[in-house]
């Protein structure tokens, strides 16, 4: 019997050589990129941190009657509180935390800044412009990236309860819904008569690269 012996090629020596640099180059770019990531999530948490202790100086200075889940205006504050806050607002910066968000049944504490800007939402959750401030009445919307803060919104249901705390007092909100809306779909920034509150994060969670949809959270405002 005659077997006939396959001759088998090997890669070349200059081959050889690139597939051994390309697996260098692509180690070195993985590791660059772990730590760029491992770089943004610890500078986010020390920021979060700074942002935090400012609010609590602030907070210390504007002494608002704790947890009193009303709109405080100007006129409804004491001379000396408003003299306070006054001081506060005028020497605080560009950036100076507008209150903060907390989720308990989802472990969500994040800092609010004002605006939807790449810098802002790197750092903080952004307080969308043109809708009503924290603690107002009307539709206070919200934005954070659905990869650092606004992840856990994956996990939120309804009737939990969310606290935005600022300069005037403690204000509760509840979930009526959740649910996936298309980036066109500008409605849920409308402007009411009621006090609510809008949460919004891009969707799905773990789209690789920029993700089509959204994903938002809506409650309305409940007493103490």
């Amino acid at each position: 019997m005659n077997f006939r012996i396959k001759r088998q090629k090997f890669p070349s020596k200059r081959t050889r050589l690139f597939l051994r640099w390309s697996g260098h180059f692509f180690s070195v770019i993985g590791i660059l990129a772990l730590s760029y990531v491992g770089f943004v999530l610890a500078y986010t948490k020390l920021y979060q941190a700074y942002l935090t202790r400012q609010f609590e100086q602030e907070l210390k200075i504007a002494r608002p009657p704790a947890s009193s889940g009303e709109d405080l205006s100007s006129s409804a504050l004491p001379p000396a509180l408003e003299a306070d806050r006054a001081r506060v607002k005028s020497a605080a910066p560009e950036d100076s935390p507008l209150g903060r968000i907390e989720i308990g049944t989802i472990g969500l504490s994040a800092m609010i800044l004002e605006g939807t800007d790449g810098k802002t939402l790197r750092r903080a959750v952004g307080h969308i412009p043109g809708t009503a401030l924290p603690g107002q009445q009307g539709n206070v919307a919200i934005a954070g990236h659905r990869d650092t803060f606004f992840r856990r919104l994956r996990n939120i249901h309804k009737n939990d309860e969310i606290t935005l705390t600022t300069l005037t007092g403690a204000y509760l909100y509840r979930v009526i819904f959740a649910k996936v809306v298309e980036p066109e779909d500008i409605w849920v920034l409308d402007q009411s008569d009621e006090s609510i509150l809008t949460l919004v994060t891009c969707y799905p969670f773990y789209f690789v690269g920029p993700a089509p949809q959204r994903f938002i959270v809506r409650a309305h405002r409940s007493p103490r």
